[in-house]
């Protein structure tokens, strides 16, 4: 909910006093009551009414239309989270199909472009990795594919963005450990990858493809594309 609110913010202050339906699509119950922690903890937030759905946006889409309804929108965002999705060329033609004349869906992801370090690590090593059947590697090309060949109109922006993994080289750091995971989409992947595998993914994490060094520390090459799709 921290970026659902600081649109929120954004929106208000364009339309002060207009009643703002929010609907949130999570399957995550956790992170639907952190969500509702934070609209606690917020003001300003009487004329926004929020609902919130416990369910992945396929079981979203697939309940609308059993229930026959089709509620439109003036904006829809999938922020970082098309990774987590079965079909996206699916996900995105039905979310499409809600919006408002003059609406906007947002989608933000990893960037496809070479400058991206997940490009360059994905790229050579996904298949080396235990993927689980809940996320997949999507970047901004997969994105941008989908979009051109359903003739759909967008906007394309690249967000530079910079992530510290320093303590990724400190053997045993408990915090190093834990990107490692997370770049690698791998469970304990320091204490379970194959010797060879974690040398060559930890020297490819420090090759300017992937990082630059910077202040004695490395930093991972996190780029983002912001992708404005029109109705």
């Amino acid at each position: 909910g921290e970026i659902d609110l600081l649109i929120l913010s954004k929106v208000q202050a364009r339309y002060p006093g207009v009643t703002i339906n929010n609907d949130v699509i999570e399957p995550s119950a956790d992170q639907i009551l952190k969500y509702k922690e934070r609209v606690a903890e917020t003001s300003n937030l009487e004329n926004v009414k929020f609902t919130w759905h416990e369910e992945t946006s396929y079981e979203y889409e697939s309940r609308m239309k059993a229930e026959k309804k089709s509620k439109k929108w003036d904006f829809i965002h999938m922020i970082q989270m098309l990774y987590y999705v079965k079909d996206v060329p699916a996900a995105i033609r039905y979310f499409h199909s809600l919006l408002e004349a003059q609406a906007k869906l947002l989608i933000i992801l990893v960037s496809g472009e070479r400058t991206s370090g997940w490009g360059t690590l994905w790229k050579k090593y996904s298949s080396s990795f235990p993927l689980d059947d809940l996320s997949s590697y999507v970047s901004s090309a997969d994105i941008k594919r989908i979009l051109d060949s359903a003739g759909l109109k967008y906007q394309l922006h690249e967000l530079p963005s910079y992530m510290d993994i320093t303590s990724c080289f400190i053997e045993g750091n408990t915090d190093g450990e834990l990107l490692l995971d997370f770049l690698t989409e791998t469970y304990e992947f320091s204490k379970t990858a194959p010797p060879e595998l974690k040398r060559q993914v930890m020297e490819e994490l420090r090759k300017p493809e992937c990082s630059e060094k910077r202040d004695g520390k490395v930093l991972f090459n996190n780029n983002l594309s912001v992708i404005v799709i029109e109705p």
